[in-house]
């Protein structure tokens, strides 16, 4: 039922940026798809506490390196929140520290994600990063889909719900006590 929800949810979002149409071409349509993934991803996390000062802190996604979004990234956060908060976009240099950034996407292949892990911060890459981050977008049959390190997820002091774990194309699982 609650992955029916977020289709749907994905689905209009792509609907609301205008995306529906095949001619928008197919890279355009991946990285829509991308960009609602990723403005949708914080309700099914748990940061530790002090990660955000007050309930209506926004939610920070940075993209570190290269930006294959553009505006359709500023529009899928505008159109929705992230665990009741507002989504904030920042732009970073691949030599920016990503201080303040809950959820830092990288497409470049030279991000240097290092300097993240173990910290309360969720890394996305994409399918072209040999390096992985918590959450890995690859693409199967033409669809966006998403690999979920579970691990490094419990590793960096993140929570990620069922929920999320049970759409992704593959999860490697935490440790069991």
């Amino acid at each position: 039922m609650r992955a029916s929800r977020i289709s749907g949810c994905l689905v209009l979002t792509l609907v609301a940026l205008g995306l529906s149409e095949p001619a928008q071409g197919q890279a355009s349509l991946e990285y829509a798809v991308k960009a609602a993934y990723l403005t949708k991803f914080a309700p099914f996390i748990d940061w530790p506490d002090g990660v955000f000062a007050n309930p209506g802190v926004p939610v920070t996604i940075c993209i570190l390196g290269n930006d294959p979004f553009g505006a359709t990234l500023d529009k899928a956060a505008a159109s929705g929140s992230g665990s009741g908060r507002p989504i904030v976009i920042r732009r970073l240099a691949l030599n920016d520290a990503a201080d303040g950034c809950q959820i830092v996407f990288t497409g470049d292949a030279n991000a240097g994600l290092d300097e993240l892990r173990g910290k309360p911060v969720v890394t996305v890459t994409d399918s072209t990063v040999p390096v992985h981050g918590i959450i890995s977008f690859v693409m199967q049959d033409n669809h966006v889909r998403f690999d979920i390190d579970d691990a490094g997820a419990e590793t960096s002091g993140l929570r990620i719900s069922s929920k999320l774990l049970g759409l992704a194309h593959s999860v490697s699982r935490r440790s069991r006590p």
